[in-house]
């Protein structure tokens, strides 16, 4: 009898995956333990082993296709059988919809995730997001319409029965912005000619653009900006790379030093490790400090997550950010190292810039843009001395916590950097 092989469940919080390619061909004989499917999470790319061996059959799944976790994509038995008459005749539900079934993005939203959708006596499927939009909104969803995969109802289509304007579309190449005064067609045309490349928006591009849009159009935005000495923390590392570069092979970089500095921080300000609830009722204030740090990679814009920072020290966070870096950059990290994360550093400094707005990392509360280290000429005690200057940009959601506490919170950061020293008073 033929063994299902199902998609498993490859990280907290994902409910689907995008099929990257099939590294098996159809019908052939496959053995245990053997990866032959590479999946995409909106993070991670990860491949997939089977248990047991044997000739495997593919469902009606290629490259490109979104499937929940949990559905069955391919049987493993013998040469003679065939996935279509192995499986049960509700697989079809699980089988993608082409461009013209659905006006859904190949991959899910950020804002209303690919969840097994409800029915209702009738029949009807309904994402449960949509059910619960529509309890609240007084919608009678018998009167609604599905857009969605197989003519479910979504969250949009609920909006659309009240009036209301979904606060999220589907992605396209830049945020919807209405302009203030819109020009003429003729003025704002590009001919075709002019185009050298079309490159369709999907994957983790595509990802991205979703959650960014999400980001900006659903937090109120403040961005808090102070210049910092870093003239202390820059000889406070030199003097840690000649101490321990032999003893722990290699020497601690700036971001493993914010890294310590907002722990400590974090600790110190808990109303910044926090989040807003799932319903949007609520502040969720978390126990652990788990620390994101912006990646760039050839994929797109990654972030890496140290979990429980309050437990670690600079040795371990420097190992394991390394270790982490690289797996995040060559396409390896887990699916868990790439979520959970209550607070984002995004550092530019090495690419030169200063200053710079970062995006919140939903659902966070608050990110860290991180400028370039330069020499000014300040006065200091009534002098002009020359200082290595750092600037740095706190953005936070104002709907969670005020400007005063935000900036309470900054200040302590920079006292640390002042003086480094400081944080090794702590715990950790």
């Amino acid at each position: 009898m033929a063994i299902e092989f199902a998609i498993p469940n490859v990280g907290d919080n994902v409910n689907s995956v995008t099929i990257v390619d099939w590294l098996v061909e159809d019908g052939s004989q496959v053995n245990a333990d053997q990866e032959i499917i590479e999946v995409e999470t909106d993070k991670a790319t990860v491949t997939i082993p089977v248990e047991v061996g044997g000739v495997i059959h593919f469902g009606p799944y290629k490259a490109g296709d979104a499937v929940n976790v949990g559905t069955v994509v391919a049987i493993i038995g013998t040469a003679e059988e065939t996935f279509s008459s192995y499986t049960v005749a509700d697989t079809s539900a699980n089988v993608p919809a082409t461009a013209s079934e659905s006006n859904l993005p190949a991959t899910p939203s950020a804002e209303e995730p690919s969840t097994p959708s409800t029915s209702t006596s009738g029949g009807q499927k309904i994402t449960p997001v949509a059910r619960k939009m529509a309890v609240e909104l007084g919608v009678d969803l018998q009167t609604v319409t599905g857009s969605g995969n197989h003519g479910r109802v979504t969250k949009a289509d609920v909006l659309q029965a009240t009036g209301q304007t979904p606060a999220v579309v589907t992605p396209v190449s830049t945020p919807p912005v209405k302009p203030a005064s819109p020009k003429p067609a003729s003025s704002v045309s590009i001919s075709s000619a002019d185009v050298i490349e079309t490159v369709p928006l999907k994957g983790i591009r595509q990802i991205i653009a979703t959650r960014m849009a999400e980001s900006v159009h659903t937090t109120a935005r403040v961005t808090l900006v102070r210049e910092v000495d870093a003239t202390g923390l820059v000889a406070f590392r030199e003097q840690l790379k000649e101490q321990v570069k032999d003893a722990w092979g290699f020497t601690p970089g700036y971001n493993e030093l914010l890294t310590l500095i907002c722990g400590n921080a974090l600790r110190e300000f808990p109303f910044m490790n926090a989040r807003l609830s799932a319903d949007g009722q609520s502040i969720e204030y978390l126990a652990s400090v788990n620390i994101g740090m912006a990646v760039d990679t050839p994929r797109g814009l990654l972030v890496g997550v140290q979990k429980n920072i309050q437990e670690k020290g600079l040795q371990q966070i420097g190992a394991q950010f390394r270790a982490l870096v690289e797996r995040v950059r060559t396409g390896k990290a887990a699916p868990d190292e790439l979520t959970g994360g209550t607070f984002t550093i995004s550092n530019l400094g090495m690419l030169n810039i200063d200053a710079f707005t970062p995006v919140i990392n939903l659902p966070e509360l608050a990110i860290l843009g991180v400028g370039r280290i330069v020499p000014k000429p300040v006065v200091k005690e009534d002098e002009i001395v020359i200082r290595k200057m750092w600037t740095l940009s706190l953005v936070f959601d104002h709907r969670l916590v005020d400007g005063a506490p935000a900036a309470r919170f900054l200040n302590h950061i920079c006292e640390l950097i002042e003086e480094p020293e400081l944080i090794f008073l702590t715990k950790r």
